[in-house]
């Protein structure tokens, strides 16, 4: 049993601040501001100025996609291409691997205001295939080995561009396949480990996963599903299957399908391919792509909800949302849920008569915060592309909250780096389109949990919950909004416990994994 004392930050229904919290056996025996008679004398831990407050979610990150780059080379904040090829060529030099990823390039953070080119990666990596890929996850650049061994296989697909190695589109999926499934098992296993132990540091107790990026039969779902069970230090995974066959999530019996990839209505505002309702203003032109006709995301959709899943869908652009809008009120017409708990992910330039539908059907929208104001995708870049009306209508996280509509945030990992401070602090400091600390401290916590049906047991510091908590340095609440950013994590505690590493023996895991009859997936 462990008493907490000091600045008890509930996110209950009411947002209410406790003086005292009471753990006992991992879960929460009291809250309140009169700590009863009986647990007088126990142990106490006084937070002086600091805060326990629930355990942070991710909802959306590409977990496989995230531990495999993190182990890998990570050039997101390389000042130029010039910096690139140098980080390039010294991970080149201590790689035992026949082949190299690497990810983060982008044409708005770097001197050169260009991607780096397939020329450039032959410079430093002549005889290993290299693919970097770009810092929106939806492009990549190949060196000549590589685009040569997978020219047959890409070449009349969208998105090909052999003179820069540039690949988008269709073709990037081809080649993140490709070598996504080469990838080992074992070192898979290992850097889920490593990627777990990372976001707990940030505070991070349970990440929703897309899963289904080019391993053969869909490994790497039901992989994620053996880790998930294999967690004996409480941190919580849900996996959703990225794909439009719904047989995929019902025959691994997971309530829950979606994500970006295949489950992707469009591309990204980076690679110029978020599908728009209006023409990009700039040389380029266009209104992207829309990866896929109505009529087929309404009949994934009914069929999808008819089977009980839960959706969740990738939308960006303002006519990828409307898709995403559409094809979830077709479906819930056709066979109506009191409590479906749909979503779109992303939403960064919604419509009004998207987010009526959103706000009438009770669709819940799982965004990224960390998008605002982004480095690799900066706000100049935005206006040059869509005009100043338009960039001024993306990410309109209190315009969603003042329609009743579920926000929850996520990282889009490896896209950014999970860190729910950050999304804090973006939140509450987003200009006309701000929402309060509590608000955006709820988007991370409870509505995570409420976003997967885990609310009940997790999300908020109530009696009876599961005790997964963290202390922060201070309390968000009253350090002033332009002092979010410097706030820290502590400590993660899960399930009454402080965090242990779950680092260990891959095969022993994966056995744990394989008979377990854990539900924690």
């Amino acid at each position: 049993m462990k008493i907490y004392k000091g600045n008890i930050l509930t996110v209950n229904k009411e947002d209410e601040v406790a003086g005292y919290l009471v753990e006992d056996n991992g879960r929460i025996a009291f809250v309140g501001n009169e700590l009863p008679e009986k647990y007088q004398g126990s142990d106490m831990i006084d937070l002086g100025e600091k805060a326990l407050i629930p355990a942070f979610v991710d909802t959306h990150q590409h977990f496989a996609s995230f531990s495999t780059f993190q182990a890998g080379l990570n050039v997101m904040d390389a000042e130029s291409n010039v910096e690139i090829q140098e980080m390039i060529k010294e991970f080149y030099s201590r790689s035992k691997g026949k082949s190299l990823i690497a990810f983060g390039a982008s044409p708005y953070s770097v001197k050169e205001k260009k991607l780096i080119s397939r020329e450039e990666l032959d410079a430093v990596c002549p005889d290993k295939e290299i693919m970097v890929v770009k810092y929106d996850g939806h492009a990549c650049i190949v060196n000549t080995l590589l685009l040569n061994r997978m020219r047959d296989q890409v070449k009349d697909l969208r998105g090909y561009h052999p003179d820069t190695g540039e690949m988008n589109q269709e073709a990037f999926f081809k080649f993140s396949d490709a070598l996504t499934g080469s990838l080992s098992l074992i070192d898979l296993f290992r850097n889920m480990q490593d990627s777990v132990d990372f976001q707990a540091s940030k505070g991070i107790g349970m990440v929703h996963t897309v899963s289904g990026v080019g391993f053969p039969g869909d490994m790497d779902i039901t992989f994620e599903k053996i880790f998930a069970k294999s967690l004996k230090n409480g941190f919580q995974v849900r996996v959703f299957p990225q794909s439009l066959d719904i047989k995929t999530a019902l025959k691994r019996k997971l309530p829950r399908i979606g994500g970006c990839f295949e489950c992707a209505l469009d591309g990204c505002f980076g690679s110029h391919d978020a599908s728009m309702n209006e023409p990009y203003i700039d040389e380029e032109g266009g209104d992207g792509v829309l990866y896929y006709s109505d009529e087929k995301v309404i009949d994934f959709c009914k069929k999808a909800n008819r089977a009980g899943l839960q959706i969740e869908m990738h939308a960006i652009g303002d006519k990828a949302f409307d898709q995403a809008t559409r094809a979830l009120k077709a479906a819930l017409d056709d066979f109506p849920r009191k409590d479906h708990r749909h979503g779109i992910i992303h939403d960064c330039l919604p419509t009004e008569e998207g987010i009526r539908i959103c706000r009438e059907y009770g669709i819940q929208m799982p965004v990224q915060s960390a998008f605002i104001d982004w480095k690799q995708e900066p706000n100049e870049y935005l206006v040059s592309i869509m005009g100043e009306e338009r960039a001024s209508r993306l990410n309109p996280l209190k315009t969603f909250a003042d329609n009743g509509i579920v926000i929850s945030f996520g990282s889009d990992a490896p896209c950014t780096s999970p860190d729910p401070i950050v999304w804090i602090d973006k939140a509450v400091n987003n200009k006309e389109q701000s929402v309060t600390v509590q608000q955006a401290l709820r988007m991370c916590t409870y509505n995570g949990c409420y976003t997967t049906f885990d609310e009940k047991e997790r999300g908020s510091l109530e009696e009876g919950k599961i005790a997964d908590m963290v202390i922060l340095s201070g309390n968000p609440y009253t350090v002033g909004n332009e002092n979010l950013k410097d706030l820290k994590v502590e400590k993660l505690i899960l399930q009454g416990r402080d965090y242990e590493s779950c680092r260990s023996g891959v095969l022993g895991s994966v056995l744990k994994g394989l008979f377990s009859g854990s539900k924690a997936y």
